[in-house]
């Protein structure tokens, strides 16, 4: 830690999950400045026992950081460089109508949101120019509140072209982040969201692991359309698939809609269970911790309605966000679907 560093930045993070304490805890850690937004009943708690994040096999602990319980607090203490947003799509509009008082002084939006609608709405409420696209492609388990554990080091991407793009790019590299500038938000996030749409959304339906899922010749099959889909939405719209930090996004993407699956799969797999192929979902974790929302509107969904006003077809999409919204908000049971990859074929079908 540099605490000396005298061209330190001064960050507002939004939270203190998985994310905002792999992003917020590792530019403290370079000598950066964070002042964490933390809404919940653990605000109390942050506060005594700091933040804890274990990477790249070194721990780190800071004893006291900074955390308010509201946007007003945190400017109280005074003007930022940039805010991180990494909270659920879901939760986009509620943290926008909390900065709308305070928009006047806000300072530029760095969007970690996956999805790719989130920056447009960010702008409605602090305009264009004070937002910042980015996506992070690390895999980072959350222990506790303000506790949490890097599994996978990839890195970080952020949207050049801004007149603060430059310097982040700088400070989240000094912080070990490992990012790299696009100019193209479009495919920036759109390429993120082809690894979100991975072996997520189907897991959690039929209560199974990545692993087995990328196994089985059929849901494979399902899979390859899935992300088939949504690459053809990509080339109507003209947005390039890019390579992201840590991940060859165009290399499993053309396995998936260009190799014969016979070939495919088996190394697909094989990549699969070398990496997360044991690991739940984050579709799997929220649906089975009963939360009545899921993100699969903000990624299968949105493949979904893209496509619609594209007049591309996307059943699979379709079905996918379907199922998995009424297994969520209670009108689908669980048990229809669980193990039951027959299942869900038939619903493909039946939309097409």
């Amino acid at each position: 830690m540099n605490p000396e560093r005298k061209d330190r930045m001064r960050f507002l993070c939004f939270g203190l999950g998985a994310i905002g304490t792999y992003i917020g805890g590792s530019l403290l850690d370079a000598g950066d400045e964070v002042v964490f937004i933390e809404k919940t009943a653990a605000f109390e708690k942050v506060k005594h026992q700091g933040l804890h994040l274990v990477r790249n096999d070194r721990t780190i602990h800071i004893p006291r950081i900074a955390v308010a319980s509201s946007i007003a607090g945190a400017l109280e203490v005074g003007e930022f460089d940039a805010a991180i947003l990494a909270v659920k799509s879901f939760d986009t509009v509620s943290v926008m109508n909390e900065i709308a008082p305070y928009k006047a002084h806000f300072p530029p939006v760095l969007c970690l949101q996956n999805g790719v609608e989130n920056e447009e709405l960010i702008a409605q409420t602090v305009g264009p120019e004070h937002v910042i696209g980015g996506s992070i492609t690390s895999a980072v388990g959350r222990v506790d509140i303000a506790n949490a554990v890097v599994e996978k080091v990839r890195g970080v991407g952020i949207e050049t072209g801004h007149p603060l793009s430059a310097r982040l790019i700088e400070h989240f590299k000094r912080a070990g982040l490992r990012t790299r500038g696009y100019d193209d938000r479009r495919s920036l996030k759109w390429s993120k969201m082809l690894t979100n749409l991975q072996a997520n959304a189907l897991p959690a339906i039929l209560r199974w692991t990545p692993y087995q899922v990328y196994s089985n010749p059929l849901t494979y099959s399902i899979e390859c359309a899935e992300i088939q889909e949504a690459f053809t939405v990509m080339k109507k719209m003209g947005i390039q698939v890019v390579d992201l930090p840590g991940t060859p996004v165009r290399v499993w993407v053309n396995a998936m809609t260009h190799w014969p699956q016979s070939v495919s799969r088996p190394l697909i797999a094989r990549l699969m269970s070398a990496g997360r192929g044991n690991k739940l979902p984050s579709f799997h974790i929220d649906l089975y911790a009963g939360k009545k929302q899921s993100e699969v509107v903000f990624l299968n969904g949105v493949v979904a309605r893209f496509a619609k006003s594209n007049n591309v077809p996307a059943p699979v999409n379709t079905a996918l966000t379907q199922i998995l919204t009424g297994m969520a908000d209670g009108s689908i049971p669980f048990e229809r679907f669980n193990d039951h990859p027959e299942e869900v074929k038939r619903r493909i079908e039946e939309i097409s």
